[in-house]
C-alpha cells in the first residue's frame, strides 16, 4: 500500500515510518518541522520505499502529494509541547482546522482510509476516572491550554462530519502519553526531561509530584494505531495507552533508579492549568487485540539503552 503520514518527521511519525516499512509497505512523510527535527530523518536514509515532503498543511498542499493515490492516511500533524501552548497557539489552532480539512479532503478524493491522531487533552481536567471514550471531558476552551486541547476536538469533530457527509473510511485515537526512542532531547515532556537531566547530572525538576499519568511505550501505541486503522470501525473513536498510573514522584525515582544517576529531585510549583489524573479506559481497543506488552520498567530502559546508543 502507499501511505501518507503527516508529522511523519515528529517522534510517533518516525516510529509507525520503520514499523510500516518494515512490512512492506510505501511511505510519504510530510512535516514542515516545527516541533520535529530534520535530524531524525537520518534514521530512514538507508531504508527503500519512503520520500519526504516539507510542507505545511494548513497551507494548500503541494503537488508532490496532491498528485499520489495513497490507500491510507494517518493524520499526526500538529505541533506539540506545553511550552508552545502560547507561542504556537495559532499554529495549533490552524493545522487541527484547515490543516485537518486539507488531509481530509485529499482522504476524500483518493477514497482512503483516514486515521486522525488526537490526544487524551479532549477530556481536559476529567472529573471521572478512568476515562471512557464516551466520556465529553471538562475543557476550558479560553484556557492557556485551549489551543490544543480545543484544536484536537474541532479536528474529530471536522472529522466526524466527512464520514456524515462523505462516508469517509475514518476512525480517531485518543492518544494518552507515550514515550520512547527518537524523543527529542529538548522535548519537554516529563520522561524525556527526566532522562536529560538524570544523565547530565542535574535535579529532575518535579512539579509537586503528586499527579498521575501512565506512560505507554510506543512500540505499543505503533501496534495499536496499526490495528486501529486495519480493524477498527468506520467513525469509531479509540483510546490508546496505558491503564496503569504511576505519580511523577514515583516516576522520577524510578529514572534516577534505572539509569543509576545520582541526581537528585527538586520540587517545583506545578502550573495552574496542569491536569490531576489521566488514565483511559482500554475496553475498546482491547476488542481488537491490543495489549501493552512493555511494562513501564521494561520500556524505560528500551529507551534509556537508545539514548545512551545514539550518544556514544
Amino acid at each position: 500500500m502507499k501511505i501518507l503520514i503527516t508529522g511523519g518527521a515528529g517522534f510517533i511519525g518516525i516510529n509507525l515510518t520503520i514499523k510500516l516499512l518494515q512490512s512492506g509497505h510505501k511511505i510519504i512523510l510530510a512535516d514542515n518541522f516545527i516541533t520535529s527535527e530534520r535530524e531524525k530523518l537520518k534514521v530512514l536514509k538507508n531504508k527503500k520505499n519512503w520520500k519526504f515532503v516539507e510542507t505545511d498543511i494548513s497551507r494548500q498542499l503541494p503537488n508532490s502529494i496532491r498528485g499520489e493515490k495513497f490507500d491510507q492516511i494517518y493524520h499526526l500533524a500538529c505541533p506539540t509541547g506545553v511550552p508552545n501552548l502560547t507561542r504556537l497557539a495559532e499554529e495549533m489552532l490552524l493545522t487541527c482546522s484547515y490543516g485537518t480539512r486539507n488531509i481530509l479532503e485529499l482522504a476524500r478524493i483518493n477514497k482512503a482510509a483516514f486515521l486522525l491522531t488526537s490526544s487524551s487533552e479532549v477530556y481536559g481536567d476529567p472529573k471521572e476516572t478512568p476515562q471512557s471514550e464516551e466520556y465529553s471531558g471538562n475543557v476550558d476552551c479560553t484556557g492557556i491550554r485551549s489551543p490544543y486541547e480545543e484544536g484536537k476536538r474541532f479536528a474529530e469533530s471536522l472529522t466526524v462530519a466527512y464520514f456524515r457527509k462523505y462516508h469517509l473510511n475514518c476512525r480517531i485515537v485518543r492518544i494518552f502519553n507515550t514515550y520512547g526512542p527518537y524523543m527529542s532531547s529538548s522535548d519537554e515532556r516529563v520522561i524525556p526531561r527526566f532522562i536529560v537531566q538524570a544523565g547530565s547530572g542535574k535535579m529532575l525538576t518535579v512539579q509537586d509530584g503528586r499527579q498521575k499519568r501512565t506512560f505507554c511505550f510506543v512500540d505499543d501505541l505503533i501496534n495499536g494505531l496499526i490495528l486501529a486503522m486495519n480493524k477498527g470501525k468506520a467513525c469509531e473513536v479509540y483510546n490508546i495507552g496505558s491503564d496503569k498510573a504511576i505519580t511523577i514522584d514515583k516516576l522520577a525515582q524510578l529514572i534516577l533508579k534505572i539509569s543509576e544517576s545520582r541526581s537528585k529531585i527538586r520540587y517545583i510549583k506545578r502550573p495552574t492549568h496542569d491536569h490531576q489524573e489521566r488514565m483511559p479506559d482500554l475496553a475498546k481497543i482491547s476488542k481488537l487485540g491490543f495489549k501493552n506488552t512493555n511494562t513501564l520498567r521494561e520500556g524505560l530502559r528500551k529507551t534509556l539503552a537508545h539514548v545512551n546508543h545514539r550518544l556514544s
